[in-house]
């Protein structure tokens, strides 16, 4: 990894789980708070930098692998994923990680990745049902 990436600058270069698509996130900071800026082509997603923290933590009181079940803000998470939990009222922010009303979804997507890349987590990269778990 490289000392300053994660930056505007130098972004971290990332895969979506399935390996299929690549997209690009750093940290900034946006009304005062900690934020993860997330490129998807020209969609831009913000989610709360604190999301890093509480899903290893999470996954780690967990002790199994999770599966991810990344949807769209309009759609329901499935039960028990890590999209699910990422938008539930019972993790640390009560709510959605994800800051961008209309494009808070896709938690369980583009997150997961970056907690690999920064050795929080490892993750399986089938064509779909890819899980994770905290290292």
């Amino acid at each position: 990894m490289v000392i300053d990436e994660g930056t505007k600058e130098i972004p971290w270069l990332l895969k979506t789980p399935p390996l299929s698509s690549d997209y690009t996130m750093h940290r900034d900071v946006k009304d005062g708070k900690e934020v993860l800026v997330c490129t998807v082509g020209k969609t831009v997603l913000l989610y709360d930098y604190q999301c890093l923290t509480d899903l290893h933590a999470m996954l780690k009181e967990h002790g199994d692998w999770m599966e991810l079940g990344s949807a769209d803000e309009q759609k329901p998470a499935k039960e028990g994923t890590v999209e699910a939990w990422g938008r539930s009222g019972r993790n640390p922010v009560g709510g959605w990680y994800g800051l961008k009303k209309g494009l808070r979804g896709r938690f369980g997507m583009y997150v997961p990745p970056l907690m690999e890349k920064l050795g929080l987590a490892e993750l399986t990269h089938d064509a779909k049902g890819n899980k994770m778990r905290a290292i």
